[in-house]
């Protein structure tokens, strides 16, 4: 292949790589964008090993791998989610957004009426719901109701009946994960309904329990 015909080629390589990086940025959801700018990179490393241009194909040979990890994880993220809509509740797919915390015996995580901006996963111990006097094991999501309020507003007042250890995570990171990925938020809403309509029947059950009031 003689120079002129490699130049040629090399400048094509060029502008279709940056085409696809400008495409990168019109585009709304993380999947499509990652393997968009994924891409791009790779026909960046080749035009920077055929013109060459040595920062350009160490730059890009970063990016490359970066991009692959950020693509794995969201592609990992919504197979996680998907197979908790289906049927298993287990919410570790969270577990890597979320933050640590102790509480004690007693306190009251937050009460009806207030503003909620976080939920909680509870690792150990146990919390009740007070005015439906439900109480909450350890794998037990708590405060997800407040996500999907308007005024993002706590639903009832949860207190731990014990010592308890909590992961949490702000609500201004489940938008950011939901907004990332249409999938994300629509297997996420399913897991909540779900969770929702598992305390109402779990309600529902207690209420059948319980002995019928005496007529006075």
């Amino acid at each position: 292949m003689d120079h002129d015909t490699m130049h040629t080629i090399t400048v094509v390589l060029g502008f279709i790589a940056g085409a696809l990086y400008i495409t990168s940025h019109y585009m709304k959801t993380m999947v499509p964008l990652r393997i968009c700018e994924i891409a791009s990179n790779v026909l960046f490393v080749i035009y920077g090993a055929m013109y060459p241009s040595w920062p350009t194909l160490a730059l890009y040979g970063i990016l490359v791998p970066l991009n692959s990890l950020r693509l794995y994880e969201m592609l990992h993220l919504i197979k996680k989610v998907r197979s908790a809509s289906q049927g298993d509740l287990s919410m570790d797919w969270l577990k890597p957004f979320m933050h640590k915390h102790t509480y004690k015996k007693g306190d009251v995580l937050f009460h009806k009426g207030d503003h909620a901006d976080e939920m909680f996963y509870i690792v150990s111990g146990t919390c009740r719901i007070k005015e439906l006097g439900i109480d909450l094991h350890p794998g037990q999501l708590v405060g997800e109701m407040g996500f999907l309020t308007p005024e993002h507003e706590r639903t009832a007042t949860v207190e731990c009946s014990e010592d308890v250890d909590m992961l949490t995570i702000t609500y201004d990171k489940v938008s950011e994960l939901y907004f990332q990925n249409p999938t994300f938020g629509f297997y996420f809403l399913k897991l909540t309904s779900e969770r929702l309509l598992q305390n109402v029947k779990r309600l529902e059950r207690e209420l059948e329990s319980r002995p019928a009031a005496k007529p006075v």
